[in-house]
């Protein structure tokens, strides 16, 4: 690629840093400079420059950012997945109402799994693992009550 009058200046601005730090003696530098100024390609320019620090590299953009860009750093963190056993812990504890409580059971283990995975991994569906743990609990205790109530009336 042939370097631009920019590239020849960003090149003499690090040949000068680095004699201003000691990097390189004043023979050196007017040599540099000279080869700089004379240099066609940006890979003539590296090379120039190639054993001295340079900071950071200039970014090139190759035309205006889209309208409503924002760069990756200033957007908000994507959202955790959800885990799988919540939502089946949710599912079984709403299922308990048309299947007379025998997804309880499963709710509640499905629950507890999902909560012990979500604190290890960080996931999401903290809130789908305790609906489906109450659920599964209010129809187990539902379904113990009924039991007992039985067991009274038939004694």
């Amino acid at each position: 690629m042939l370097a631009s009058t920019a590239d020849r200046e960003r090149a003499v601005d690090v040949l000068r840093a680095g004699f201003s730090e000691g990097r390189l003696q004043a023979d050196e530098l007017e040599k540099r400079v000279a080869r700089a100024y004379q240099a066609r390609t940006v890979g003539e320019l590296t090379l120039i420059v190639a054993d001295l620090p340079q900071g950071p590299a200039p970014v090139q953009q190759f035309g205006p950012p889209p309208q409503g860009y924002v760069p990756r750093t200033f957007r908000p963190m994507p959202a955790p997945p959800t885990n799988g056993k919540a939502v089946g812990a949710l599912v079984c504890g709403v299922l308990t109402t048309m299947t007379m409580g025998l997804t309880g059971i499963p709710a509640v283990i499905l629950g507890h799994t999902a909560r012990t995975e979500i604190q290890r991994t960080g996931e999401g569906g903290e809130g789908f693992a305790m609906a489906g743990i109450i659920l599964g609990w209010l129809s187990i205790a539902g379904w113990a009550a009924f039991m007992l109530l039985m067991v009274l009336l038939a004694a």
